[in-house]
């Protein structure tokens, strides 16, 4: 069971693509992902995690050890790894190969439930794209606001 993900640098940095509308990724490098995609990335200040459920950017630890201090924690696994979900989807069959994340069919985002039956095996860039994607479009919509429709651009993995 993986729940950190080692990938080229280079699919990494192509993954991220979509995310380039947060000018705070502007400088940190792509080290790993969780099984959900979510990356951690290396800078001069310290280790950032971009959270693709949330849409969110932000320094947590001051060095890569201390991020594995955190991860060696069952509250870091829980909050950085989602285990529980990773565990349940692993056991269930749903286990990412290489170049491939687990991620929400319904983004959590967009009302999809943190619930096993939501969950789906994805191709990285993929998965990578469409949340950077949905997170640009939603992220200057009030919380609560219903969304009617949003558009993803093509992808070619």
């Amino acid at each position: 069971m993986e729940l950190i993900r080692r990938f080229p640098p280079d699919l990494l940095s192509r993954a991220l693509a979509d995310w380039a509308w947060m000018p705070a990724l502007s400088g940190k490098s792509p080290m790993v992902t969780s099984a959900f995609g979510d990356v951690f990335l290396t800078a001069d200040d310290g280790v950032w995690f971009l959270d693709t459920l949330e849409g969110t950017l932000t320094r947590e630890w001051d060095s890569p050890a201390s991020l594995q201090d955190v991860l060696n924690t069952q509250e870091g696994q829980d909050r950085f790894l989602m285990v529980g979900l990773a565990q349940t989807a692993f056991s269930e069959g749903r286990v990412p190969g290489d170049g491939e994340v687990l991620s929400f069919k319904t983004p959590p985002i967009l009302g999809g439930s943190l619930e096993p039956d939501n969950i789906e095996v994805s191709d990285l860039e993929v998965a990578l794209s469409v949340a950077g994607q949905i997170h640009r479009q939603v992220k200057d919509v009030p919380p609560g606001t219903p969304v009617s429709g949003i558009t993803i651009d093509g992808h070619q993995p």
